[in-house]
């Protein structure tokens, strides 16, 4: 019998389906309906986002981040274009090579980031440092709101970045894992944070938000998703039951579900970052301004909790660890893990 596990601060990706996307899945499972996306389910969902983002967009359902990522990618360059990104950006740290994969071998040109944050002028570097054919050529930005680090690009940020593409002619694509967190976190609408400033591609996340898997493509920039498709369908990610997955939206749609959520986790995030500064020893990597909070802490810190099963994961900086907060975690669960650091 397997060992239950419970509530932890690994990653959102450890939570629950919530009731109303569990419901909706059960919803949709009680007739027939037709398969690869034909459905109603599949048809409203993709109308219910164009209604969030307040624009006429394509859109296109898929099983995970990665394939989200790597295929709008390789949407919006040839394979002897390279693109911009962080050095802590999923695409470069934990993709295992699928954006160079999927595009034929574009290369990604590695920029400095400020927490977590890519700026104008490293994006200006690279889009600058060659211009002769033996480089690849700079075709695309790809940023990650809210970042890897837990920080939040700002609408100016975002402006700033969009005024480097069209200097240089490049498209921009959003890795959106937490984008709902990011939009909770500015207390803005979906729109004023993507097509608004310029996005090109959405990869918005719901695994990360209540649901049990699936995330959505949204091109902003119609001609973009020409035959994408097609490249879901040859990369295993054209779903033959897709009502499963778009169902799973609706109920994350309605009643701004999914803003709820992320409302949550980033309360839950700010509630652990007042309850860990009062313990000496103990300090605040980088501004807390989503759902994930990294922690500077003593290696005899870390391995106390680790003797208490505690769950984190501590691969940026040596004696530290990042903790992530989701849609259900609660207050009693975060005063425990703090007790355990006070060694109560």
């Amino acid at each position: 019998m397997y060992e239950k596990i419970e509530e932890q601060f690994a990653s959102d990706n450890y939570s629950q389906i919530c009731p109303e996307v569990l419901e909706k899945i059960i919803e949709s499972n009680n007739d027939y309906a037709p398969a690869y996306g034909n459905d109603y389910y599949t048809k409203y969902a993709a109308d219910k986002l164009r209604e969030l983002f307040e624009i006429d967009c394509e859109v296109f359902f898929v099983f995970n981040g990665t394939a989200a990522n790597s295929l709008s990618l390789a949407s919006l360059c040839n394979s002897y274009h390279s693109i911009i990104c962080s050095d802590v950006a999923h695409i470069e740290t934990d993709e295992c090579g699928a954006p160079e994969f999927f595009s034929n071998g574009a290369k990604l040109l590695v920029g400095n980031s400020n927490n977590g944050k890519l700026t104008p002028e490293e994006i200006s570097h690279f889009a600058t440092k060659r211009d002769d054919i033996h480089y690849p050529k700079p075709k695309v930005i790809s940023i990650t709101q809210s970042t890897e680090l837990g920080t939040v690009y700002t609408i100016e940020e975002l402006k700033a970045i969009k005024e480097v593409a069209n200097k240089y002619n490049l498209y921009i694509q959003m890795d959106g894992a937490r984008f709902a967190n990011a939009v909770a976190s500015l207390d803005c609408k979906p729109a004023d944070i993507t097509w608004k400033v310029g996005v090109d591609v959405l990869c918005f996340s719901g695994t990360k938000n209540g649901m049990a898997m699936g995330e959505v493509v949204i091109f902003f920039n119609k001609d973009l998703a020409e035959d994408f498709d097609y490249r879901c369908k040859q990369a295993g990610q054209l779903a033959s039951k897709m009502r499963f997955i778009s169902a799973q939206w609706i109920g994350l749609l309605e009643n701004d579900l999914w803003r709820k959520n992320a409302e949550h986790a980033n309360a839950m995030a700010k509630y652990f970052e007042k309850r860990i500064k009062e313990i000496d020893n103990i300090s605040i990597k980088f501004p807390v301004e989503s759902n994930s909070v990294f922690v500077e802490m003593t290696e005899d810190m870390v391995t106390k909790l680790r003797t208490k099963k505690w769950l984190f994961y501590s691969f940026i900086g040596l004696g530290g660890g990042r903790f992530v907060f989701s849609w259900n975690t609660t207050k009693e669960r975060i005063d425990k893990i703090i007790e355990d650091i006070l060694g109560k």
